[in-house]
């Protein structure tokens, strides 16, 4: 969807706000084709619950011998409370992820070999059958702040009981090295980024600067906040952010 404003200016430069990309960059296409400047700034950072934090959840690790992952940062921030409490996970450990990339990635802290790790294709709601075969297991979920109650409903319509627990928080940038930057396009992934954006600029005016988002939870950030969507992807035809762009870019030259 392209919301036009009156007489935009053309689309020299666009800030991402997310990291940059650690392999190929999906924007180099439009990058070479229309000559952009394309910078990306994470507008957020993960940080980990800290070991005094997490003992007052009365949650004991060692309890568990099943643990459920949904991304790399719960990951990460488990086995890094695992060395804190000087844990080491048994070798008959049950591992549930959500996708196989995530499967794949615990090899950062694991050797996978004999290891009971079942995965789906990208969601919960794929690897429940094999929850449901290990119901005896006591399970453990490591979660962000933000997300506690996010995943509530998909095991108690399965009437599985997991533990929850909190081992990160996502936390606002510090943006003010950007504070008199200015860009044609700013993109959005989160209503996370949304809010970094006004939290460090509380007194920003759209005006000219074009607003480009991804998914319908960030677009209603958007336009909750009183901003104008002019790019937005996904939809039919325009599965991601660099797509989207080289439309409204395309557009604005005819």
């Amino acid at each position: 969807m392209v919301l036009e404003m009156s007489k935009p200016n053309p689309v020299r430069s666009v800030l991402i706000a997310q990291p940059a990309p650690e392999a190929a960059n999906p924007y180099q296409g439009i990058i070479d084709r229309f000559k952009l400047k394309v910078d990306f700034r994470a507008f957020h950072h993960v940080e980990g619950i800290s070991a005094k934090d997490f003992r007052k959840q009365k949650i004991e690790i060692k309890d568990f011998n099943a643990v459920v992952f949904t991304s790399k940062n719960s990951i990460d921030h488990f086995f890094r409370l695992c060395a804190e409490f000087k844990h080491e996970m048994p070798i008959d450990a049950k591992y549930f992820c959500t996708s196989e990339a995530i499967a794949l990635y615990m090899q950062k802290y694991i050797q996978m070999r004999k290891r009971k790790v079942f995965f789906g294709k990208g969601s919960l709601n794929d690897i429940l059958p094999y929850f449901q075969r290990h119901k005896a297991e006591k399970f453990l979920m490591p979660i962000s702040e933000q997300s506690l109650s996010d995943f509530n409903q998909t095991f108690e319509t399965a009437g599985i009981e997991i533990t929850k627990a909190i081992m990160f928080r996502t936390a606002i940038s510090d943006l003010s090295d950007l504070a008199d930057v200015k860009y044609d396009v700013l993109c959005f992934f989160s209503p996370t980024g949304i809010e970094s954006l006004f939290k460090n600029f509380p007194d920003f005016k759209q005006e000219k600067t074009r607003i480009a988002v991804f998914g319908p939870t960030t677009r209603k950030s958007a336009e909750d906040n009183q901003l104008i969507v002019n790019v937005y992807a996904p939809e039919p035809g325009v599965p991601s952010m660099a797509k989207a762009i080289e439309n409204y870019i395309l557009a604005l030259g005819k």
